[in-house]
């Protein structure tokens, strides 16, 4: 006899948040009765304290709802990596989360993973992009419904604004878990959530709606500009590792950017990296229209490489401990224009501030610098200035990310520093420029992956 067939599977992202709890609660009512089995998925990031209780909680609230219904189940995965130093905890927790989500899904035999993102997120997205200045590929935010590692991603709520998905778990008395993480302002998106979109719509009622048609629009740019450049691959005969440049030389500059641009994508993606830093892109496609052998390397261990014309990709050796500069490592700022630091993976920026920057006699004479030990940091007036080592415990700064390198000045006479900025705490409240004068917050941002657009439920 005939084994019967395994019932299909749905699997559910489930962080216990309101957003999941309620899509989660969703997709569990609409599946009773149908064979179909639904299993939540909940990754453990190891990041926050709170991270044990809510992992209880939301296994809890499964097992509730699942009293006497075996189609609906609970699988958790706890994280045991960690970000490397200088890496942006947002980008791992996003990467980390993704392939961990990916796992447990096939091993429940699911082919479809649910994502619970909403309008609101998308609108936070665009803009995060727009300030980061991305193109369309960037402005596209995240798409309704992506295959990716043979899953297929959908986020069916992503026209539905975050007000409808309250009045559901209100309606249905719904409890969730409180992440207090999403009040922290160090984060991009909390500023963008908490301080930027409010206002915006504010003053602008329909903000999100049009901050959504403005991704639905990228997205069919993007996709248009990717039929294009792969096109133009496969004239010019571009191969996985290889990319000819003689004929690439005779598209028009657009084009030639596209075409490079899809191809670095695909030859880091055989190894499973990420490709080119935008800034290296630039600086590799200002290159290669000259005579000459090159080499780039880049993220992963991947080295480009300019030789007789073709431009192709090897994988290096990558240590298993990748550091810093030594102690000593210095760096010039001069000024407020982007700094890419290569050796920390990641880029300084400035942006305008009110209050609480640097002015730009400061910046003038600053200078990026390794920690070196015994530096002090104010974290605000009238409170006292300690290590940075207590400092970081005390705003809570995981000790693997704290490599990042440090804004200071130099006494001309003994080349002691004097720290402005350290990521991750801010400006030195002693350091703090007068009111009324010009100024500039230093802003650290660590590289990120390419898929890096998703908001941390």
């Amino acid at each position: 006899m005939a084994a019967a067939p395994a019932a299909p599977v749905l699997a559910v992202a489930f962080s216990g948040g309101r957003d999941s709890t309620a899509l989660l609660h969703a997709v569990w009512r609409q599946a009773r009765g149908t064979g179909l089995r639904v299993v939540a998925l909940h990754v453990h990031h190891g990041l926050m304290p709170q991270a044990d209780r809510w992992l209880a909680q939301a296994r809890a609230q499964v097992h509730r709802w699942a009293a006497g219904d075996a189609a609906l189940q609970f699988r958790a995965r706890r994280l045991t990596s960690r970000p490397s130093a200088g890496e942006s905890v947002e980008a791992w927790a996003r990467r980390e989360r993704y392939a961990a989500l990916a796992e447990l899904a096939r091993a429940e035999g699911a082919d479809t993973v649910l994502l619970a993102h909403h309008r609101r997120d998308q609108a936070e997205t665009v803009l995060l992009q727009a300030l980061r200045g991305a193109g369309p590929r960037g402005l596209a935010a995240m798409p309704g419904l992506m295959w990716r590692d043979g899953l297929c991603w959908i986020r069916p709520w992503l026209d539905q604004p975050a007000t409808a998905i309250a009045h559901y778990v209100a309606r249905h008395r719904l409890r969730h878990v409180e992440d207090d993480s999403n009040q922290d302002l160090r984060f991009a998106r909390n500023r963008i959530r908490q301080a930027v979109l409010p206002v915006l719509t504010q003053h602008f009622p329909a903000a999100s709606e049009a901050l959504v048609t403005v991704a639905r629009h990228s997205q069919a740019a993007a996709q248009l500009i990717d039929e294009v450049a792969q096109a133009d691959l496969h004239q010019l005969g571009g191969q996985p590792d290889r990319l000819p440049l003689q004929a690439w030389a005779q598209l028009s500059p657009v084009r030639q950017q596209f075409a490079l641009q899809a191809w670095l994508r695909q030859a880091a993606r055989m190894f499973q990296q990420p490709p080119p830093h935008e800034m290296l892109q630039r600086q590799m496609l200002a290159r290669l229209g000259r005579p000459g052998a090159a080499r780039w390397p880049s993220e992963g261990g991947l080295v480009w490489q300019l030789y007789r014309g073709v431009l192709s990709v090897t994988q290096a050796e990558v240590a298993s401990s990748a550091k810093p500069l030594a102690w000593g490592s210095r760096w010039p700022v001069r000024g407020v224009s982007p700094i890419r630091l290569s050796a920390w993976r990641g880029t300084l920026h400035f942006e305008p501030a009110q209050e609480g920057g640097l002015s730009q006699a400061q910046l003038q004479d600053a200078w990026v610098l390794s920690r070196q030990g015994g530096e002090t940091f104010q974290l605000g007036p009238g409170r006292p200035p300690r290590n940075l080592k207590k400092q970081f415990q005390a705003v809570g700064v995981p000790a693997w990310l704290r490599d990042a390198p440090l804004l200071c000045r130099l006494d001309p006479h003994t080349d002691a520093p004097t720290v402005l900025f350290v990521p991750g705490l801010g400006v030195d409240a002693r350091q703090w420029a007068a009111p009324g004068v010009r100024q500039w917050r230093p802003v650290w941002t660590a590289d990120r992956l390419e898929n890096a657009s998703d908001p941390i439920e």
